[in-house]
């Protein structure tokens, strides 16, 4: 019975939860429903705000559009009104530069157009000489044709009376030989004889002279012999002054130069020898010495001190004695490398020393190095033209570029720089040929020896080249007053001036009398003028200039 009753429990128990099961379900989906309708609600409303946010987005983006396409517009509208400004501005520019180039291509066109005139002037005389010619030549060809007829004829005739001849100087032999009872033989020896003893008599007065014409033509063949050694040299000139100029990176380093009372300047020239002027010009000192070593000294030493900025007298006397021992090696250096380029060797050390002492050393101008081994070639070239051998022609560059180490001697002596030059060559074991050359070649000592000439002639020649050494004062002055007067010898001219040492020449000219296309014309023909009558350095700048000037006064 209890077992009954339990079971009827159970069996209960599990129907009430079967039904409750379905009841709990049962009512779970009804909240789960409403949960996805309220969901479905929300995400209505959502979707419907998000539409409104992204029409009203789409509203400002536009509204900004708008504004930004019309800033926009307004900066292309300023943008497009600066580039036709611009555009204006450069078409004006490229008008104005055309125009300029149309006047330039005006001048050269009537400079070109005058040339071409000239040109075909020349071109018709060249042609009516070429015509003259062609004439001549026809009327010599006839002539010669006329003569080689008759020389023709003249030669037949010729043939025939020398088959005469023969035939009668056979005949005549064989009576000469019945008269004189001798033999041909016999005949032709005393006739050989006897032509010996003419020969010889002509050949001596031929001789005679030859020598006669030879003495004649001496100085035209002496004179041909030295054109063709100047042509085959040229070097270049160097002009040596009496004054440096020493730069400098300010003013300022002036006053540290001078030093306190002068002590440093003061000490510079005392170790150099050289004067140092310190004035009013801007970035530059003067240094003043006939001694262009000492010049040098002074600057190299003064370049040293100034880049190392102590400046005062004990480090100006270490630095000047340290720039003369390198400037002892430098010219050594500079007498080694002279010497191997002129390929000679076997010179003594001390006269290789002197050698490049003449780098520091002018002559009337003349760099005395370049001028000694000028002299050097052309005493070899001279040599060489005059057919010598080829150990004179050594002995005559040899002699060429030692023939003024009297010069830079370092003793003081009141001898002649040559003397001074052949003794120096003497006692260190030059052969007398140089010694010779080098004492003789201004005629101080007597000349013994075909090098001695050529030495002093080559001299000469390197000495007297145009443009070789200064021109004198006057000359200068006289070239320049010739230059001012040419200028003015022309119609309308007011004034002239030779300015930057005659290189340029202005012209003022009378505005009333020449026009601007004359005032061209004119600049022309001066310019030509000085080029066919004058002779000068360089080229010289011809500048005309017309001036109208308006004036009046308020009173």
């Amino acid at each position: 019975m209890e077992v009954s009753i339990i079971i009827i429990g159970i069996i209960a128990a599990l129907v009430g939860g079967i039904i409750s099961y379905f009841l709990v379900s049962s009512s779970l989906k009804k909240v789960q429903k409403q949960k996805i309708e309220e969901i479905n609600k929300k995400s209505d409303l959502e979707i419907q705000e998000a539409r409104l946010t992204a029409k009203r987005m789409i509203d400002e983006a536009e509204t900004k559009a708008e504004k930004i396409l019309s800033r926009a517009e307004t900066k292309h509208e300023s943008i497009k009104q600066k580039k036709i400004q611009e555009a204006k501005e450069r078409f004006s520019k490229l008008k104005s530069e055309l125009e300029e180039k149309r006047a330039q291509l005006k001048i050269d066109f009537r400079e070109r157009e005058i040339a071409i005139v000239d040109k075909e002037k020349e071109i018709n005389r060249k042609n009516q000489s070429l015509s003259d010619r062609q004439d001549n030549l026809e009327q010599q060809e006839a002539e010669v044709a006329t003569i080689r007829q008759n020389l023709e004829t003249q030669l037949k005739i010729l043939a025939k009376k020398r088959e005469e001849l023969e035939h009668i100087n056979e005949e005549r032999i064989k009576k000469l030989e019945t008269i004189a009872k001798m033999s041909e033989a016999d005949a032709k020896e005393q006739l050989l004889e006897a032509v010996k003893a003419k020969a010889e008599s002509d050949a001596m007065a031929l001789v005679k002279s030859t020598i006669e014409e030879a003495k004649i033509n001496a100085s035209k063949e002496a004179k041909k012999i030295v054109i063709q050694s100047i042509q085959r040299m040229c070097a270049e000139v160097a002009i040596e002054n009496t004054v440096t100029v020493f730069n400098l990176t300010s003013d300022d380093l002036k006053g540290q130069i001078i030093g306190r009372e002068g002590r440093n300047i003061r000490a510079l020239e005392s170790a150099t020898g050289a004067e140092i002027v310190v004035d009013d010009t801007p970035e530059a000192i003067v240094i003043s010495s006939f001694d262009p070593i000492r010049r040098e000294v002074c600057k190299q030493a003064l370049k040293r001190l100034v880049a190392d900025g102590r400046i005062h007298p004990a480090r100006i006397e270490e630095v000047v004695n340290k720039v003369k021992k390198e400037l002892d090696e430098q010219i050594v250096e500079i007498g080694e490398r002279s010497v191997l380029e002129l390929d000679i060797h076997g010179l003594h050390p001390y006269l290789v020393k002197m050698v490049g002492r003449m780098r520091f050393r002018s002559s009337y101008g003349q760099n005395l190095l370049k001028h000694s081994i000028e002299t050097a070639n052309l005493c070899a070239m001279m040599a060489a033209e005059l057919g010598l051998s080829p150990k004179l022609i050594k002995l005559a560059k040899r002699g060429g570029l030692l023939h003024d180490i009297g010069k830079v001697a370092e003793e003081e002596t009141e001898l002649s720089h040559a003397l001074v030059g052949m003794k120096m060559c003497e006692k260190h074991k030059e052969s007398n040929i140089i010694c010779n050359a080098v004492g003789a070649h201004h005629d101080e000592i007597e000349m013994n020896n075909i090098i001695s000439p050529i030495v002093q002639a080559c001299d000469a020649i390197s000495g007297a080249r145009p443009g070789a050494r200064r021109e004198i004062l006057e000359s200068y002055l006289q070239r320049i007053g010739e230059l001012e007067e040419l200028a003015m010898s022309y119609d309308g001219v007011q004034k002239a001036y030779a300015l930057q040492a005659g290189r340029e020449l202005r012209v003022i000219v009378e505005s009333e009398k020449v026009t601007d296309e004359y005032a061209d014309d004119l600049s022309f023909m001066i310019s030509q003028k000085i080029q066919d009558e004058m002779q000068y350095p360089g080229h010289v700048k011809v500048t005309v200039i017309r001036e109208k000037r308006a004036i009046s006064y308020a009173r």
